[in-house]
């Protein structure tokens, strides 16, 4: 397996979860409900903790949110993180009502005095802010002085937020530079990953629906984390958070930086297929979804390619008509029928030991 040479960051603390520091790269959503609607977004927290999310950010936007956040932190187990624009006021509350991290926008939260507010709060709380810059909402200074959103104007604006915060005595901080143009992202990341040792908050903000996000977000995201940049990501789509987590997870798959699950591989399909295996696929899916077990499950649907791929996965099916051979640990154990096929697979994954 590929091993990436991490960035080397400081550590925080979010709620339980580790960020920075070489822990494993964490995974955040976002909840869609209305805050104010306590049954409906500590419901959509719980499916999102049940999707596979380690953190959950939910928007403090108004008073009814503020006055909401203290029973929906006290309901759910997954750490909360406040999101804050405008009105520092409601960060503070949020803060009191004792979310696990605050996120604040530079670009909007408002005067110097009133991030000292927010600043002061957090160390009494020990925990930890986000600087989250945005393309979309800059300093007006530094459109002025760039002339549109760049990279440099990006990272300008974190750096003087994290002088701000250091020189107030305050270290807990994660960074974000988002932006919805996918390279610009990626370039001040790489800025702000040279001059600071800060964890980095990933993702391609405002990415749009499931299929284009999906895609410009792991072309960002991916980049970046192959490089070795980034300690915790989230999926920005006009979808389901559940989908945002699904992605997210996805991506570290892909990259083999997942930790403890299930990454299950599956062949395009061709004329060559016997077998269903849409179905079977899909079916899988469902099974293995919530299984925290660091396994390598190749399902493919004929014999050209099928039987060495299955060989390289922990446990593999080589499909043929009607059925397929079942490998673990790279040998042959058994023939399975088709529709035995999702049985075998998830057995032989709750049941599987490493080769020695």
């Amino acid at each position: 397996m590929v091993r990436y040479n991490r960035r080397i960051s400081r550590q925080v603390l979010v709620g339980g979860i580790p960020v920075g520091g070489g822990a494993p790269i964490s995974v955040q959503t976002m909840t869609k409900t209305k805050t104010a609607d306590v049954e409906a977004t500590v419901a959509q927290i719980k499916s999102c903790q049940e999707a596979g999310a380690d953190i959950v950010r939910v928007t403090v936007n108004d008073k009814h949110a503020a006055e909401a956040i203290k029973e929906i932190v006290r309901r759910v187990e997954v750490p909360i993180v406040a999101d804050i624009h405008f009105n520092h006021i409601y960060a503070l509350a949020a803060i009191e009502a004792g979310v696990a991290k605050v996120r604040i926008n530079p670009g909007n939260i408002g005067s110097k005095d009133r991030i000292k507010e927010v600043i002061e709060a957090a160390k009494k709380k020990k925990i930890p802010i986000r600087i989250g810059v945005n393309s979309g909402s800059l300093e007006k200074d530094l459109l002025e002085k760039y002339g549109y959103p760049t990279a440099e104007a990006l990272f300008e604006s974190a750096m003087r937020h994290v002088k701000y915060c250091t020189e107030l005595g305050f270290e807990d901080i994660v960074i974000s530079v988002k932006s919805t143009n996918v390279s610009l992202m990626i370039e001040a990341y790489r800025l702000i990953a040279q001059e600071t040792d800060f964890p980095l908050h990933l993702g391609v903000t405002e990415a749009g629906r499931e299929s284009v996000g999906t895609i410009k977000s792991a072309v960002g995201i991916g980049t970046l984390l192959a490089e070795g940049i980034g300690d915790t990501i989230r999926v920005s789509l006009t979808a389901p958070p559940e989908k945002e987590v699904e992605v997210g997870k996805e991506i570290l798959r892909s990259l083999g930086l997942a930790q403890r699950t299930v990454e299950l591989i599956s062949c395009p399909t061709c004329g060559r297929l016997d077998v269903d295996l849409f179905k079977i696929t899909e079916e899988l899916e469902k099974r293995l979804r919530n299984i925290k077990k660091p396994v390598k499950v190749s399902v493919l649907g004929c014999s050209v390619n099928g039987p060495g791929e299955a060989r390289e996965a922990d446990i593999g099916i080589a499909a043929g008509k009607g059925g397929g051979l079942l490998f673990i640990n790279g040998e042959i154990v058994r023939k399975v029928k088709e529709e035995e096929i999702v049985d075998a697979v998830y057995q032989a994954v709750m049941e599987f030991q490493p080769k020695e």
